[in-house]
């Protein structure tokens, strides 16, 4: 099956089937967070590296870095955003702009081989960032909307994707660095929202074996509880074939129902993963002369300075 490298300078994170679901945290992005993007257009990252930390403390395999703030000087801030992340966490990032300048200004800092967000199926948006991601041998998310909108047909937007797979393929893009987004719209707007996604889903892994990603949170928007409507959505969409989303990794009840959900795919052999992170501590070991080191130090110690895999 299809399996998608997403790289640091010295961590490889997988997506892919057959493999434990990839979060990608989505905390930093200045929509709609107004004290985050005046910082940040002030030049302030000190909550950038504050949610980087936490993201990936709580779990989040990847980082998207976001920038878009009105009237600010998107490329430089986007730039100065993902040097700074990459200096205070090894995991690989997702560099989000719907500015292509913005884009090849993260690109050319980036340490790796990052996920790049996004491309649509518009011709001038294929014609500007396909020879990017190209160019940096990056990977790339792939919305399946066009110049004629966002269709409520899961079919029309599966036509979408498989143009966007075939115009990737013609820059020497394989179909493997292709991650296609379903687009998941607001089920208190729209109730067959999931149902579509479903049924796009199945045919992205079955027809064109790409991977898998979304914006997880909006299938919630506008509802009370939104962790429930956001976990129950992850879970049924791991089933039909996602492998990867952007989500928000300091909710627990979202990420147990993802990591509940890879334990009964069988994405997590003998649970350990699961044991690993909810298990307590002995309490006798806790604070006793030489007791185990934890196991993030013991494994840094093996691993050294090599790449790591995390399958």
């Amino acid at each position: 099956m299809t399996d998608t490298v997403i790289s640091s300078a010295t961590r490889e994170i997988v997506i892919g089937f057959d493999r434990p679901f990839v979060m990608i945290g989505e905390r930093i992005n200045p929509t709609g967070r107004k004290i985050l993007a005046a910082e940040m257009g002030s030049g302030d990252f000190t909550r950038v590296e504050a949610d980087a930390r936490a993201q990936v403390a709580a779990g989040a395999h990847m980082l998207d870095v976001n920038a878009g703030i009105p009237l600010a000087d998107e490329p430089a801030i986007l730039a100065k955003a993902v040097q700074l992340v990459q200096s205070v966490t090894d995991v690989p990032l997702s560099i989000d702009s719907s500015i292509v300048a913005a884009l090849a200004a993260g690109l050319a800092v980036y340490k790796g081989k990052p996920l790049v967000n996004s491309v649509t199926g518009e011709e001038e948006r294929l014609e500007a960032v396909l020879p990017l991601v190209k160019k940096y041998g990056a990977a790339v998310v792939a919305i399946s909307n066009d110049e004629t909108g966002i269709s409520e047909d899961p079919d029309v937007r599966f036509e979408v994707a498989k143009k966007i797979v075939q115009r990737a393929a013609d820059h020497g893009i394989p179909v493997s660095d292709v991650v296609v987004d379903p687009l998941v719209m607001p089920i208190g707007a729209i109730n067959k929202a999931c149902v579509q996604v479903m049924h796009l889903l199945r045919r992205l892994r079955t027809e064109l074996k790409v991977n898998t990603t979304c914006g997880a949170s909006n299938i919630s928007f506008g509802l009370p509880a939104r962790e429930g409507i956001t976990a129950a959505f992850l879970i049924s969409a791991m089933g039909a074939g996602m492998t990867s989303a952007i989500m928000n990794p300091l909710h627990t009840e979202i990420v147990r129902a993802v990591m509940g959900a890879d334990v009964m795919m069988g994405h997590d052999p003998d649970c350990m993963r699961w044991i690993r992170r909810f298990r307590d501590a002995p309490p006798a070991a806790q604070g006793a002369a030489g007791a185990a080191p934890a196991e993030g130090a013991a494994r840094g110690r093996r691993e050294g300075g090599h790449r790591r895999r995390v399958t």
